[in-house]
C-alpha cells in the first residue's frame, strides 16, 4: 500500500509505524499541536510527515494529505458530536475515492459489564457509560462508511494497553502504584507490540469486521503490580479496598471499575493469524524489565 494516513499519531500508532512503517511508501500522521508535530517530524527525519489536527478544523494541507490515503489508521477518540475524523475529512476521503483499507482502534469497553463472564465478537455490546456508547457509535459510523464507499474496515477492540514507558514497573518504581482490590474484578491487558502486529495483519489481509485485541489471561488488577514488585525486588504496595479508593478515583477511572468481563481473543488468532508475543502480563513485564 503506497500511502498510509495515521489519524492520531499517539502512543500505539507510533509503535506501529516504528515496527511496520516500511510496509508503506509514504506515511502521514496527525497530532493535536504544532509543537508536537515539529518534534515528531524531527524524530522521524522524513520517514513520516506529521501535521497538526486539533480534532476540530483541518488545514487545507492536512485535507489534501488525507485525500491521498490508500489506507488509514484511526486512533482519535470520538467527541461529543461524533467521530472527528469523519467530520473533518469525510468529504475529502469520499471525493478522492482512494481509501481501501481502514483500521479503527476502539476499546473492549463497548461490551459493558458482564459480571466476569466471557465475551467475544458475537456478544452484543451494552456499554453503560456515555463514553462507551459514543465509541460504539463511532465504530458503526466507520463500518457504514466502508460499506458505502467500498473500503474494508477492521475494528480493533483493545484491552488495557501497556508497553515501554507505560506499565506497572514504572508505577512501582516511582512509588505511584495503587493496589486496589475489588472482589471478583478482572481485566484483560495487551502489550503495544501485539497491537502493532495486529494492525499490520489487518492491513495485510484487508480485514473487515470486529476483532478483540486482548491477552490470554484476564486477571485481578493487583496481580501485575505484585509481579512487577517481585521483578524489582520490592515489597508490593498494600491492598486498598475499592470502597476506600473509589472517592479518590477520577470519573474515567471509576467507569473502568464498573465493568467486569473476560475477553476472548480466538478470532484474532484464527482469522488474523496473530500469535501474541506477550500472551500474559508476565511475559510482557519480564521483557520490559529485561530491556531496562
Amino acid at each position: 500500500m503506497p500511502t498510509l494516513m495515521c489519524f492520531g499519531l499517539g502512543y500505539t500508532a507510533e509503535h506501529f509505524v516504528d515496527a511496520f512503517g516500511d510496509r508503506f511508501d509514504r506515511i502521514i500522521g496527525t497530532v493535536r499541536g504544532i509543537e508536537r508535530a515539529t518534534a515528531l517530524n524531527a524524530r522521524f527525519a522524513g520517514r513520516v510527515k506529521v501535521l497538526a489536527f486539533d480534532g476540530n478544523s483541518a488545514s487545507a494541507q492536512t485535507k489534501e494529505a488525507a485525500a491521498d490515503a490508500d489506507a488509514a489508521l484511526v486512533s482519535i477518540p470520538q467527541t461529543e458530536t461524533g467521530d472527528p475524523v469523519l467530520a473533518a475529512f469525510g468529504k475529502e476521503l469520499v471525493r478522492a475515492h482512494r481509501l481501501r483499507s481502514i483500521v479503527y482502534l476502539s476499546t473492549v469497553g463497548v461490551y459493558g459489564d458482564h459480571a466476569g463472564a466471557w465475551v467475544d465478537e458475537t456478544t452484543a455490546p451494552r456499554a453503560n457509560s456515555i463514553r462507551g456508547q459514543k465509541r460504539l457509535a463511532a465504530e458503526n459510523a466507520w463500518l457504514e462508511f466502508g460499506a458505502r464507499f467500498g473500503a474494508d474496515v477492521a475494528i480493533l477492540r483493545l484491552a488495557g494497553i501497556y508497553g515501554p514507558g507505560r506499565n506497572v514497573l514504572v508505577q512501582v518504581a516511582r512509588g505511584e502504584a495503587r493496589r486496589v482490590a475489588k472482589a471478583g474484578q478482572v481485566f484483560n491487558r495487551i502489550h503495544v507490540a501485539d497491537i502493532a502486529q495486529t494492525i499490520d495483519a489487518a492491513f495485510a489481509k484487508a480485514s473487515h469486521g470486529v476483532f478483540n485485541v486482548a491477552d490470554n489471561e484476564p486477571s485481578p488488577p493487583g496481580d501485575p503490580i505484585v509481579f512487577a514488585a517481585q521483578l524489582l525486588g520490592r515489597e508490593p504496595p498494600p491492598e486498598i479496598p475499592f470502597a476506600e479508593a473509589a472517592p479518590s478515583l477520577s470519573p474515567m477511572a471509576l467507569s473502568f471499575w464498573q465493568d467486569c468481563r473476560r475477553v476472548k481473543n480466538d478470532k484474532l488468532k484464527r482469522e488474523l493469524g496473530v500469535k501474541l508475543r506477550f500472551p500474559t502480563y508476565r511475559e510482557g513485564l519480564r521483557a520490559l524489565f529485561a530491556a531496562h
